[in-house]
């Protein structure tokens, strides 16, 4: 059945790239996807295949029901894009002004989608049940994520599949990592307010850049200071906003960062550290503040059991020629509520551009990617399904033996 599977995608991989193209001209932004939601409903409808859209929001699921039941398994893809201007000189570049798929989720869409087609035409041959959710608004907190599960996305699940398409890493490289493999992302907003007042008197002023400026140094002292060292944290500030003419002095200033983090504890810690530093940098200059912490999506952690089946998968993989055990990444993914609620594994497909010493990142206004890559990812998600099916129906059959 793999060989088949392997042959069907390899004939449907032109029609991958049309439908990458054409999703990455029109892109959307997270909660506002509703045409590309209604672009990937009418790719079923139209093949018979039963489609629930609106799920937990613009998401959809497809549900593929074999001859026989069995074990269930689901395979999830993304497909929002971002508010990032298209600058690459390409005939598929984003005909959307300042939107852009500079992360790679339309080519995870059109590769779920095709895989989907092509798992449907195998369905008799099938024991057991294939999960296909497109979610919406992965890109911004609070997420599709959370909200599709609450919706049933994943009920009678068993296992979870999804891979994140990597610009960075060369085509043909599978990677992995048991247990926390990308991080909590969460958001502080800190406003400093003093009293403003003339450029030449600043005696008669609480200076708010001043402070502001002292609480960026001090901030720094939370990873350095607060946190073992043989773990990791990350306290960025990346917006410091106090606008006034030359010769004022400002009233106030907003201060905008991220906290990025594995363990919960530290996380926990790192939000009560960041409003005590508030406090007590504001307080030594007689100013009072505002401080918001806003949790994003917790850590994705892999489980142990479902990342080594999809090692032991992956190397047989047509396409696939080097399998890597990956640092954790810092950035954030709410795939990690889905795998708090079932077993599974989140890995990386490497997208690299051919002839490419130097890449763009994600989310770089010239971002691209391999598409060979997608049909990678399609062969390697769909022999996860396929083999996490066939292994389950066997150790029932076992069991029953016995």
């Amino acid at each position: 059945m793999l060989s088949r599977l392997y042959a069907e995608l390899e004939k449907r991989y032109d029609e991958m790239v049309e439908i990458r193209r054409y999703l990455h001209q029109y892109p959307e932004i997270s909660f506002k996807e509703f045409q590309t939601a209604a672009y990937i409903r009418s790719f079923y409808e139209k093949l018979g295949i039963p489609v629930r859209s609106q799920v937990g929001g613009n998401g959809l699921v497809v549900t593929i029901k074999g001859s026989k039941p069995g074990k269930t398994v689901a395979l999830r893809a993304d497909f929002d894009a971002l508010a990032i201007q298209d600058e690459k000189d390409v005939p598929y570049k984003s005909t959307v002004p300042g939107v852009s798929h500079a992360c790679g989720h339309d080519g995870h869409t059109a590769t779920l989608l095709v895989l989907g087609k092509t798992l449907y035409k195998m369905k008799d041959d099938i024991e057991g049940t294939i999960v296909l959710i497109h979610q919406h608004a992965e890109e911004f907190a609070p997420g599709g994520a959370k909200a599709m599960i609450e919706d049933g996305c994943l009920d009678n699940v068993d296992a979870i599949f999804g891979t994140h398409l990597w610009s960075m890493t060369p085509t043909g490289t599978i990677q992995y990592r048991s247990g926390p493999v990308m991080a909590a992302a969460d958001r502080f907003e800190i406003t400093v307010k003093g009293s403003g007042g003339h450029g030449a008197q600043p005696h008669k002023t609480k200076d708010a850049i001043v402070i502001g400026a002292q609480l960026v140094g001090n901030l720094q002292q939370i990873v350095s200071r607060r946190v073992n060292p043989l773990e990791s944290a990350v306290v960025s500030v990346g917006s410091f906003v106090a606008e006034n003419a030359f010769n004022v002095i400002a009233d106030s200033a907003r201060l905008i960062g991220t906290v990025r983090t594995f363990n919960e504890d530290i996380r926990n810690d790192i939000e009560q550290e960041i409003g005590r530093i508030v406090q007590g940098t504001c307080l030594t200059a007689d100013a009072t503040y505002e401080y918001n912490f806003y949790r994003g999506y917790p850590a994705v952690v892999n489980h142990e059991d479902e990342t080594e089946f999809a090692v032991r998968v992956a190397k047989d993989v047509p396409g696939v020629q080097l399998l890597e055990e990956t640092e954790p990444h810092m950035g954030g993914e709410d795939f990690a509520y889905y795998l708090q609620h079932t077993k599974g594994t989140f890995f990386f497909t490497g997208a690299k551009p051919k002839n490419v010493e130097n890449p763009y990142p994600h989310h770089h206004p010239k971002f691209d990617f391999d598409e060979h890559a997608m049909l990678i990812a399609a062969n390697t998600l769909g022999s996860l399904a396929l083999n996490y099916l066939e292994q389950n129906k066997t150790v029932k059959e076992a069991a029953k033996m016995k």
